[in-house]
């Protein structure tokens, strides 16, 4: 079994497309075939399914997958650990939410990009129930989590920041004029929400479901933005974070709800595996992340100052 044909094999699993896996890892659509037909006749099994163009991963396609990142990403640690002491360097695969993506790291990347030119940053979107798939498999390196705590022993976690949660709606919504919002008010009200998986929408659920009330029409998008547009023309109430919605709020196109229920509020957190090997990348990310944070303008009880990488939170 050859390096070449584990990740091709990976590579086809993604886009389960032979011309565009072919065009990714730069060789012909015949050379794919071939390689994926000769880890196939090793194996003994096969690890797709030919439906005319289209491609799927057959059963033990999906059970061999998993273990194919783990032994790339293992290869990969071992290249990185040889060069201790080096100028950080090489991929560093980092899921986020959105949110986090959108509107916290730019300055991050920005400042990373210019002290180490020599990593290669890749980011991958993700809701919170994926996280620990992506960790265990090597898929990414590092993940920022958005939840209220992380018991998972498996997992390293390092608190960044408490993330304050707004419920909002257009500025003339009925509950818009009230004093006060309490849970109960929410009872048949329509709703505009991340999709299933994300953190803070899991919160808003449990908090629901323990005091027993049902929403109205609830619309599920994937993206923020489309979520804030939507507000604004009145089409429910979203629930969102402070950090997505400051502009508008500031500009009049939505308002904040006089929240008196539940506590919504969620921390964001920097994850990674237990087992895997902290390479100079991932400790200079870490560290850039934890001095913007901490140099950022205090928030009151919802900034929350961070311990050194490799110590455990969880």
């Amino acid at each position: 079994m050859e390096v070449r044909q584990l990740q091709i094999f990976c590579m086809l699993a993604e886009e389960l497309n032979f011309t565009r896996t072919a065009e990714r890892i730069h060789t012909v659509q015949s050379n794919v075939t071939s390689q994926i037909k000769a880890l196939e006749d090793e194996l003994g099994v096969q690890l797709f399914d030919r439906l005319g163009r289209k491609v799927a991963l057959t059963e033990a396609g999906c059970r061999f997958q998993p273990f194919a990142r783990q032994a790339l990403a293992a290869m990969e640690q071992g290249q990185q650990a040889v060069q201790v002491g080096a100028e950080p360097s090489g991929p560093l695969r980092i899921a986020a939410p959105e949110s986090v993506l959108t509107y916290r790291l730019p300055s991050v990347v920005r400042a990373f990009r210019q002290r180490y030119p020599r990593v290669e940053l890749i980011f991958r979107p993700h809701t919170s129930a994926t996280v620990p798939a992506e960790l265990d498999s090597g898929k990414v390196d590092m993940a920022f989590h958005m939840h209220d705590e992380m018991a998972n022993p498996a997992f390293h976690s390092h608190p960044l920041q408490r993330e304050r949660i707004f419920l909002l709606t257009e500025p003339h919504h009925p509950l818009a004029q009230q004093r006060t919002v309490k849970i109960t008010d929410l009872a048949g009200q329509s709703f505009l929400l991340t999709e299933s998986g994300c953190g803070y929408r899991a919160k808003f659920e449990r908090a629901l479901a323990l005091h027993r009330i049902r929403l109205g029409n609830v619309t599920e998008f994937s993206s923020v933005e489309a979520i804030k547009e939507c507000v604004a023309a009145g089409m429910g109430i979203a629930l969102l974070p402070a950090m997505t919605v400051a502009r508008e709020i500031r500009q009049s196109l939505c308002k904040q709800l006089p929240w008196a229920g539940p506590a919504l509020d969620i921390v964001t957190y920097l994850v990674w595996h237990q087992d895997k090997w902290v390479s100079p990348a991932m400790s200079a990310f870490c560290d850039m992340v934890t001095s913007s944070v901490e140099d950022s303008p205090r928030e009151g009880p919802q900034r929350i100052m961070t311990g050194t990488l490799g110590t455990r939170k969880d």
